[in-house]
């Protein structure tokens, strides 16, 4: 009778075994460790398979590619963060229009313009309200130009240099980073600002010259040409514009740190309303230590725009006798309180908008973060 061969019981591999047969044809960091794993299992309602490890979750190999080319700060985010900037620019400069027009005046006249509301009050019974709304179309739509840039900039440059350091050296050098994005973004910005505040300030300061921002620009080129027309005030404008930039980011950076810490809190740990008050808040330390120390170059670029001021020579020549004439103290001084708070208002107005853009456009604005303290992030 022919034997019968009795075979081995089939064995089959478990599953973490299986794992690590898998781990053998991929590369380990398609492998990632985690609880990632367990929280998904846990949002579906599902347990974990009997004998599967959360430290063997298996990834698809294309996995790594795909986070890795979604980026949180792309393109889309650097075009919100520029839109956000160009509104909330435009908006602010554009509300602040008779303030600006008075301060303007101030600085123009001094002897006759006197005061904030003396001048008010003077433009208002010589000329109507109205011409308090003088050079609205340029500075809304320069400022929204230039807030385009400058925000827009000021992201790109930043989180540009952040990603070419370390977690910790961008922490640490966070208030370098602040002012040389800053500082590069404002120069481009004032490219394209400078023709339209030179328009602004033409219109401020002879509202006859033209009635409408075009005829004026175009007004202005002919009689003088499109450099000297426009870009007479571009040292002044830079020197104002760019120191003013660079406090405004880092300051307002600083500030709401230190806001954040006082109230035990972070920009993820807030809510929406929270970070639009710690933004304002800022916004206006920020604004008021910027707007002194940029108001020296703000008096130049005010008075340089203004037909005949400083004589005919060259740009410096200009500058130099405006100075002269003017003086060191009232450069600093003329016009500096309403000018603080002009720019404190706006500049909190600013941050805030800004943020409040951002969350409606969904974009979720990039904060440093201190890397020794996870929940930061």
């Amino acid at each position: 009778r022919e034997a019968v061969r009795i075979l081995p019981k089939p064995t089959f591999a478990s599953q973490e075994e299986t794992m690590h047969g898998f781990k053998s044809y991929f590369p380990s960091s398609l492998y990632t460790p985690t609880a990632a794993s367990a929280v998904v299992a846990a949002k579906a309602g599902a347990a974990p398979a009997a004998g599967f490890a959360p430290s063997m979750t298996f990834q698809h190999p294309a996995a790594g590619f795909m986070a890795a080319s979604k980026q949180e700060y792309g393109l889309d985010y650097f075009l919100k963060g520029a839109l956000a900037g160009g509104i909330c620019c435009s908006v602010t400069h554009g509300a602040l229009t008779p303030v600006d027009v008075v301060k303007t005046r101030i600085q123009l006249e001094p002897t006759k313009y006197t005061g904030m509301m003396q001048g008010f009050n003077k433009v208002i019974a010589e000329e109507g309200a109205g011409a308090l709304l003088t050079g609205l179309g340029p500075t809304a739509f320069g400022y929204f130009v230039q807030g385009w840039f400058k925000f827009g900039g000021v992201e790109y440059f930043k989180i540009q240099a952040a990603n070419s350091m370390t977690p910790q050296q961008t922490w640490d050098n966070r208030n370098s980073i602040y002012l040389g994005a800053s500082a590069a973004a404002e120069f481009i910005a004032d490219v394209f600002l400078c023709p339209l505040e030179a328009t602004r300030i033409r219109l401020v300061s002879n509202p006859t010259y033209s009635s409408s921002m075009i005829g004026a620009m175009t007004k202005m080129a002919g009689e003088e040409g499109v450099i000297s027309a426009f870009y007479s005030g571009f040292g002044p404008i830079l020197a104002k514009q760019v120191p003013y930039t660079m406090a405004k980011f880092a300051v307002q950076g600083i500030a709401a740190e230190k806001i954040y810490e006082s109230i035990g809190k972070t920009p993820k740990t807030c809510t929406q309303s929270e970070n639009v008050s710690v933004s304002l808040m800022s916004g206006v330390i920020a604004g008021v230590t910027a707007a002194i120390i940029s108001h020296p170059a703000d008096t130049l670029l005010s008075k340089i725009n203004k037909a005949g001021a400083g004589g005919s020579g060259g740009m410096l020549s200009r500058l130099g006798n405006i100075a002269a004439e003017t003086g060191l103290w009232k450069l600093c001084t003329q016009g500096l309180p309403a000018r603080c708070v002009m720019i404190g208002t706006l500049t909190a107005g600013q941050f805030g908008i800004f943020d409040i853009v951002m969350n409606a456009v969904g974009a979720s604005k990039f904060h440093f973060h201190d890397p020794s303290k996870p929940d930061d992030h």
